[in-house]
């Protein structure tokens, strides 16, 4: 018997997995309609049906990558926590995510740049921002709370928290994934913990 048609939504996640599996197991270059249309097992035409161009799927995986990101912010907004420790607390789960799926994230956003094309970079800025803004608002919480100092800057302080992840993140991909990525920023997140707290 011919095998069921999938739903959209399920074929358009297949699609951006392959994507995402291609970009770590081969290399940006080999994110293909032809490769993408062979991990998913289907014609480049099923492909065409659900993505106008390689482009859309890129910002299709991009998409997802960063509304994961913030749907935990916003979860652990929730929390009557508003402290360093719940702040550390999302960035480590985002850690252990991208090491599961070996730093994939910041490859995207890398090959998306490599496009140099000027609506996708606006996507990646805009969802960056997006992400820095949810930051931004745990810092405000905490510092309101009285367990982050009041004297830091807020934004300033979330850019610093997304420049030291993607460093981390890049430093662990270029030494081939030879250290455990969540134990090395337990101890930078220590450092920057007491920078941050309130005495």
């Amino acid at each position: 018997m011919p095998q069921a048609r999938k739903s959209t939504e399920i074929r358009k996640r297949e699609i951006i997995e392959a994507a995402r599996k291609l970009i770590y197991k081969k290399g940006s270059e080999h994110v293909t309609v032809k490769n993408m249309a062979k991990e998913v097992k289907i014609s480049e035409a099923a492909i065409y049906r659900h993505f106008r161009n390689k482009k859309e799927i890129l910002s299709f995986l991009a998409s997802h990558i960063t509304e994961g990101l913030v749907q935990d912010i916003d979860s652990a907004s929730l929390s009557e926590l508003s402290s360093p420790d719940n702040i550390g607390g999302i960035l480590r789960n985002h850690l252990s995510k991208i090491e599961q799926k070996r730093g994939v994230s910041f490859q995207v956003i890398a090959e998306i740049i490599s496009f140099g094309d000027k609506r996708l970079n606006k996507q990646v800025y805009d969802d960056i921002q997006n992400y820095l803004q949810r930051f931004r608002g745990l810092l405000d919480n905490g510092i309101k709370a009285g367990v982050i100092r009041e004297d830091i800057d807020p934004e300033a302080t979330a850019l610093l928290l997304f420049v030291m992840i993607q460093g981390l993140v890049n430093t662990w991909a270029l030494s081939n994934y030879s250290f455990d990525l969540t134990e090395r920023y337990d101890a930078l997140w220590n450092v920057f913990r007491k920078m941050v707290i309130r005495n």
